[in-house]
């Protein structure tokens, strides 16, 4: 059973944490650094992440999922969101939310300095997603990942 510290992390703590870099599997220009804030804790149904990209980075390939929900906070930097085919300017204390099967969504750096968001999200124990500017689909099931090109997909009725 957890201590009630153990349910805190404190502000010195998430500073201190070692930050993994990751580039995203479909797009070379989404280099993120990331605090897995929710692992460091115990969440095990909802990811929480302190995400920082650099000036002239993407946050992801553009995609939407089809039944998990995600929200974004911006708590540093400026950017642009990409929501829908429409684009808006972001910056500290925006929000933005996905709920399943909604608008596909991505982020970018425009700025000059990081742009620094937290990212929450369910973690289902299965999940599509599309990247439409790639034409893939994503299956992912029990942390196995299946990625299909759209039109090869046989639409059964």
């Amino acid at each position: 059973m957890m201590k009630p510290r153990d349910h805190l992390l404190t502000a010195a703590e998430i500073a201190a944490m070692e930050a993994e870099t990751k580039t995203h599997f479909l797009n070379p220009k989404a280099t993120r650094t990331k605090k897995s804030l929710g692992d460091a804790i115990g969440l095990q149904h909802i990811g929480v992440h302190q995400i920082s990209i650099a000036p002239g980075c993407d946050s992801t390939e553009y995609h939407k999922h089809y039944f998990e929900e995600e929200c974004v906070y911006v708590l540093g930097g400026v950017g642009e969101a990409h929501i829908g085919g429409e684009t808006f300017a972001l910056g500290a204390g925006d929000f933005m939310a996905f709920p399943a099967d909604g608008a596909g969504h991505s982020m970018h750096n425009n700025g000059t300095q990081p742009l620094v968001f937290l990212v929450m999200g369910q973690r289902l124990v299965q999940d599509v997603a599309d990247y439409p500017r790639k034409n893939k689909r994503l299956y992912r099931h029990r942390g196995s990942w299946d990625l299909v090109d759209i039109e090869a997909i046989d639409k059964l009725k």
